[in-house]
């Protein structure tokens, strides 16, 4: 699934004529293209959709929003998790083999699930 997230902008900076910002989706930091909300500044909140910055949010939208999708398990879904990326990174982390666990139904769909 593919969303469009609120996030604080922590940085701007002019790249090759073009405006980008580190933004943070609740501990998830992306690179953004801010060409589209020319005037947002550093700590302000916007929607942004695949790369892009696409306009202005208050901040109690925002964290509104982005505890609504990490309740709802969104955020995850779409960012994976911050600690799992990290340690993945530092060659810490080993992700678990997928198991296969039987459906009890006949007919039933069989679940992937990780240790």
């Amino acid at each position: 699934m593919c969303l469009a997230v609120p996030g604080r902008v922590t940085k701007i900076e002019e790249r090759d004529g073009t405006r980008m910002g580190l933004v943070d989706f609740g501990g998830v930091v992306k690179e953004v293209c801010l060409e589209y909300v020319p005037d947002l500044r550093v700590g302000e909140y916007a929607i942004v959709h695949v790369g892009f910055a696409l306009q202005r949010l208050d901040e109690e939208s925002a964290l509104r929003t982005l505890a609504l999708f990490d309740e709802m398990g969104l955020l995850q879904e779409e960012f994976g998790d911050p600690w799992e990326a990290a340690g993945a990174a530092s060659g810490e982390f080993v992700r678990p083999e997928p198991v296969v666990v039987p459906d009890p139904i006949p007919g039933g769909v069989a679940k992937e699930v990780r240790r």
